[in-house]
């Protein structure tokens, strides 16, 4: 066992070359998950509401992103992202943008469908309630059916933003220096603890998920009593 190796290179694998150099390791994963996890869930939360709609320009536009997105694997729209947009915009996009925007486009699809689901899921009867009070139909969806939809639909978000993460790992692919890039950069210097460096890596990205799903989890709890006292 040669924990010793890992020791030395802990830090590189934390923060990458930074700051002498770009951010990476565990930091740079951490940060493309939050960004990802932002944008996916605002974008997902837009189309999931358009897949509700009764208009046909804003149902099947939706509709079709969805299928579109979910029947295609992330590898392959990290690289066509990727190896498209220097094509369109004439100039080569860094990795680290083309990478987020793949998980965004990505994880969006699926945060459609939860939101989707999870309205379905609430008694009909809340939305002509809430429109027999004078609400009109954006200010009942608004104030009154997502709300709770959303709260149901928090074990949902968390498994799919607990998956994200973990798919930061493919952003290697493309030379991103994430987490798992650090840890096959230090274990290309060593060639001597391949067992341990990865070993720790796993570690790390137990830790991210756990710490996920324990904010859930508590969120959860503190919406419970929330609802219980109103």
């Amino acid at each position: 066992m040669q924990w010793n190796i890992v020791a030395d290179n802990f830090e590189y694998l934390l923060i990458g070359a930074y700051p002498e150099g770009p951010l990476g390791g565990l930091a740079l994963t951490v940060v493309m998950a939050a960004i990802s996890i932002f944008g996916a869930f605002w974008l997902g939360l837009i189309i999931g509401l358009m897949r509700l709609s009764k208009r046909w320009w804003l149902k099947w536009p939706s509709f079709v992103y969805i299928e579109i997105i979910r029947g295609i694997p992330l590898l392959m729209l990290i690289l066509w992202v990727y190896f498209l947009f220097p094509v369109v915009m004439g100039k080569a996009m860094p990795e680290n943008d083309s990478v987020i925007i793949a998980f965004v486009v990505f994880t969006a699809a699926y945060i459609a469908e939860i939101v989707r689901a999870g309205v379905l899921a609430l008694p009909s009867g809340q939305m002509e309630a809430s429109r027999a009070t004078g609400l009109s139909k954006f200010q009942a969806m608004k104030y009154v059916i997502l709300p709770q939809a959303l709260r149901n639909m928090i074990p949902s978000f968390v498994n799919q933003f607990v998956s994200l993460t973990k798919d930061t790992s493919l952003a290697y692919i493309i030379g991103v220096a994430e987490l798992t890039r650090a840890a096959t950069q230090v274990n290309n210097r060593t060639l001597s603890a391949p067992m341990e460096i990865y070993l720790t890596i796993l570690v790390m990205y137990f830790i991210i998920c756990y710490v996920l799903t324990s904010f859930s989890r508590r969120l959860e709890r503190k919406m419970a009593r929330y609802q219980a006292r109103g």
